[in-house]
């Protein structure tokens, strides 16, 4: 397994992350996954030979269960992995248990070191900007956290550009801990992230962590013109991380006739091809790979120690690309004032 040097920071991470959305499968998680302890204790197994020693989980993640059930699946494990957990979105109906004031976080992590059975946590994300709460409260709270030795490195995730530029600066401004990783959405059926929180990443050695990479399973090789996914099932619904609405079902065939091609000449499957494209991006770290089998887990960990040459990922480049939004379109009409960062 290869490792990775968290940008901004001294932590190295693996290429590859298990994400642990299946563990559990209630309070709305349902159509995730319903990994229970055992088998959840047999994946980390697998991983650890594999030398993937990253778990991401979340309080929210079927209400606090699959904390819990990981916790439960690493006794007598924890000096060998990293615990990646996350906050901020409601745990209850009460209005102060959701958001990233100090009130709120300083009680989510508690819970989560509970739930987890552990005694710190190596990266806490921000689960998603709070609009209702300063920055600076945020940040102070977590940097109480951090020099508490509750918390490591703190991270955010699904920020947008002037949420996390803010965030650094402030955290500069005061001598805070600042985010060393922004866990996104990124695939190659959405690139968005490439606009402008890439060039942010670089410019301010943010680490990048990955999650649905297969934009939900949909490049996971199930699916194709001649079998398209079912009217009727999970993904259609909106049991998924990645809406419906936000993917063009044409350009999804005509990515995955590129990986098909791809698979053949690598003897590798669709999903390792996708995956394996990811980690060639700038600024990513890790990639938070879900699975609901040991079957999938272990096709997934196939992604890493080889890779794509540069023809191929230019054909994947190519059948991916989409119209970049304003003012992204109108600055690359001056390419002599930008800089050309991949």
């Amino acid at each position: 397994m290869e490792y990775r040097k968290l940008n901004g920071s001294g932590l190295f991470v693996p290429a590859l992350t298990l994400g642990t959305g299946t563990f559990g499968g209630t309070h709305g998680f349902e159509g995730w996954g319903h990994t229970g302890v055992n088998e959840a204790t047999r994946m980390i197994d697998m991983c650890l030979e594999a030398g993937l020693n990253m778990f991401d989980t979340a309080d929210i993640y079927s209400n606090g269960l699959a904390e819990e059930i990981l916790g439960k699946a690493i006794a007598g494990k924890r000096n060998k992995l990293l615990i990646a957990t996350k906050g901020t979105f409601p745990m209850g109906k009460e209005r102060n248990k959701m958001g990233a004031s100090r009130f709120h976080l300083i009680e989510a992590c508690e819970a989560s070191l509970r739930r987890l059975g552990t005694d710190h946590i190596d990266l806490y994300y921000i689960h998603g900007f709070d609009a209702n709460t300063p920055v600076e409260e945020t940040l102070r709270a977590l940097d109480d956290l951090v020099t508490s030795g509750k918390i490591h490195y703190i991270g955010c995730s699904n920020f947008s550009g002037w949420q996390l530029m803010k965030s650094l600066s402030v955290s500069e401004r005061y001598g805070w801990s600042r985010y060393v990783a922004h866990q996104v959405y990124y695939s190659l059926l959405n690139r968005d992230f490439e606009w402008e929180l890439m060039p942010l990443a670089l410019d301010q050695q943010v680490g990048t962590v990955v999650w649905s990479p297969l934009a939900a399973g949909r490049l996971g090789g199930r699916y194709r013109r001649d079998r398209p996914i079912p009217e009727n099932g999970r993904v259609a619904h909106g049991g998924a991380p990645v809406r419906n609405e936000n993917v063009s079902y044409e350009r999804l065939y005509a990515i995955v006739d590129v990986l098909d091609e791809l698979a053949k000449e690598t003897g590798k499957t669709v999903a390792q091809v996708a995956l394996n494209w990811l980690l060639r991006r700038p600024t990513v770290c890790s990639l938070v790979i879900g699975a609901s089998s040991e079957e999938q887990l272990r096709q997934n960990l196939g992604a890493v120690d080889w890779s794509l040459t540069a023809e191929q990922v230019k054909r994947l480049d190519t059948a991916s690309r989409t119209q970049k939004p304003y003012p992204y379109w109108h600055q690359d009409e001056r390419p002599e004032l930008s800089s050309q960062l991949f």
